[in-house]
């Protein structure tokens, strides 16, 4: 069995009346316990203006739609080849990206990386919502409120680098409070599954299908590409022959002619507006690229919910790249 729910132990009850039920506390097979916080459906047009009154792409399963999906409440560390969710941890980095699934994937039905999907539904709400975090952007504390520091658990030089998980203040939930999702602005870059760009072509799974195969013929092709035109756009092929671009997320922008698909948008690989804080957009267009969000502890402004990183292959691993694992039963 993946994880025993239905224990009601001291701890799993201090949890849920701290949060008034918006956490819980999942345990594994081993007696290993994870945080998890819940995000309840909502509708797309509740987290962008005159978008569809149909279920965030996050809440549908297979086809089935679900009434909440469970998040890592922390950036996860890894015990016995699993991945967990606590609190003043040190994050598990200096991982690949199929390494980070396997540790999602090895707890059991339904546990799996973050999907994009995921990603892009708790930032459009936190968006529309008023709380998009802050968080450790600039070697321990955020950057646009320097009075907000985590606490240390790895060196960048004389400063700091990494910090413990949830050891920032309540501003650094997606939801500002102590009942959110930590640590989704800077600390560490998070593989993110159901995403991925193929010499620049934008391929997501359907909905948040996150058991989909690596075979790309059962992937949704967007029609979309990453390219170079005059800066980084959004178009319907790719003209440019390679290179890296960044751009800040809000100011990306259609080539002439081209008309971003809604489903970029849904998906927070395209802005829906001019204000997304700042964060940054940073594309290889050559090559397999898979998706790296939330920024890193040196990042500054750039960092935050919106950031998508897409310079990296599966294979990179570095000291500050972690993951965080999801749960929908």
């Amino acid at each position: 069995m993946p994880f025993i729910l239905s224990v009601k132990d001291a701890y799993r009850q201090s949890v849920e009346a701290a949060t008034n039920g918006k956490n819980t506390v999942m345990y594994d097979d081993k007696g290993i316990p994870s945080i998890m916080v819940c995000v309840p459906r909502f509708n797309l047009s509740d987290v962008i203006d005159g978008a569809p009154n149909t279920p965030h792409p996050a809440f549908i399963v297979n086809g089935v739609v679900k009434n909440e999906i469970w998040i890592s409440k922390f950036q996860n560390i890894v015990h016995d080849n699993r991945a967990y969710s606590l609190p003043g941890m040190d994050p598990r980095t200096s991982i690949t990206f199929d390494t980070a699934r396997t540790y999602c994937k090895n707890k059991g039905a339904g546990w799996h990386l973050m999907t994009n999907a995921e990603s892009a539904a708790v930032a459009l709400w936190a968006k529309k919502n008023g709380t998009m975090p802050r968080g450790n952007n600039n070697y321990g504390q955020d950057i646009d409120a320097p009075y907000e520091r985590g606490r240390e658990s790895s060196k960048d030089g004389d400063r700091t680098g990494r910090v413990l998980t949830g050891s920032g203040p309540a501003s650094w939930s997606h939801d500002g409070t102590t009942a959110g999702i930590y640590d989704l602005n800077g600390n560490v870059w998070e593989w993110n599954e159901g995403l991925k760009i193929i010499d620049g072509k934008i391929y997501v799974h359907k909905d948040n299908d996150f058991d989909t195969p690596d075979d790309i013929s059962r992937w949704v092709d967007t029609g979309a590409f990453f390219d170079d035109v005059g800066g980084l756009v959004l178009n319907s092929s790719r003209t440019a022959a390679s290179g890296s671009y960044s751009r800040k997320f809000e100011e990306l922008k259609a080539a002439a002619g081209y008309t971003i698909p809604d489903l970029l948008k849904h998906l927070a690989i395209a802005p829906i507006d001019a204000n997304h804080g700042g964060d940054n957009t940073y594309v290889t267009i050559d090559g397999e690229r898979i998706p790296l969000r939330g920024g890193r502890w040196y990042n500054g402004a750039h960092a935050g919910v919106f950031y998508l990183g897409l310079g990296y292959s599966r294979s990179n691993s570095d000291s500050n790249i972690g993951f965080r694992s999801a749960f929908v039963i």
